[in-house]
Parts: C-alpha cells; sequence; structure tokens
C-alpha cells in the first residue's frame, strides 16, 4: 500500500464516497494537502484520511476510510502513523481524533497510544469520544512507501 496526498483528479473519488464531508471544502483541503489516498499495489484507491484543526491550532483526524476487503492489515495503523509523522515535521506536539463509543475505532486508536481527553453528546447521536496523542516523545520514522 502507498500513502498519497490527495490530488484534484481524486476529487470525485472523495466526493463519491466521503458523505461527511461539505462538497466545496474538498478541493481547499486538497490543496492544503489535507486529505490523503491510500492505493494498493496495482494503483487503485482503497480509502482515505482526512483531517482539519480543532480550534485552529491542532490537527484534529476527522475521517479515516479503508474499503471493506483491505481492513485488518494494517493500512489504518499506516496511515495514522504517518499522519502523525507529517504533523511532528510541521511543528506539532499534540493530535486529536474522535469516534463514537459504540464503534470499535475506540480500541484502535487506545492501541496507538492515544488516551481519553472528553466526550460529546450531539442531539440523539451516540457518545462522541475525543481522544489525543502527545507526540513530543515520539520519533521519527521513515515510510519508504509514501509519496510526500
Amino acid at each position: 500500500m502507498r500513502i498519497v496526498f490527495a490530488t484534484d483528479s481524486d476529487y470525485e473519488y472523495i466526493r463519491n464516497r466521503d458523505p461527511h464531508i461539505y462538497e466545496s471544502l474538498i478541493l481547499s483541503k486538497i490543496k492544503e494537502n489535507e486529505i490523503y489516498i491510500l492505493r494498493n499495489q496495482d494503483e487503485s484507491n482503497i480509502g482515505w484520511m482526512r483531517y482539519g484543526y480543532f480550534w485552529d491550532n491542532t490537527p484534529f483526524m476527522n475521517m479515516i476510510w479503508v474499503d471493506e476487503q483491505y481492513r485488518d492489515k494494517g493500512a489504518g495503523k499506516q496511515v495514522v502513523l504517518f499522519w502523525e509523522e507529517q504533523m511532528i515535521q510541521k511543528g506539532f506536539n499534540l493530535v486529536m481524533t474522535s469516534t463514537q463509543a459504540d464503534e470499535g475505532a475506540q480500541h484502535f486508536y487506545r492501541k496507538l497510544g492515544y488516551k481519553d481527553a472528553g466526550c460529546l453528546i450531539l442531539d440523539a447521536q451516540p457518545l462522541e469520544i475525543l481522544l489525543t496523542k502527545n507526540l513530543s516523545s515520539l520519533e521519527m520514522i521513515q515510510f519508504p512507501h509514501s509519496d510526500s
């Protein structure tokens, strides 16, 4: 698997598959390298990861999607670690994400060193768990499979 920054040519792929982003934000997030595309060995897209900033100053991973047949093979972990490396290179010491309490993703993030930082309740949705990870003690990891 390769991780690459999304380009304008990935716009339709993201627009057609990610219902959780306003369409008008996709191109600006592509331009700012805030969307990564996961590609398999034949260069087919198998998923994406996108992020933004909590309080406009803390990187916040908004979405990871890996197509079903590629799950549980390390792709999610690989893209999270790649993103963390990118955030360290940009000078950030803390990153955030969240997941619903009824989703198994909370265990995935905790295995990667994320700690519970609070929660949020919106309308009738399940509890949203906020998670943070301190990057200041991590060493930079090189990913030869990634394009940056």
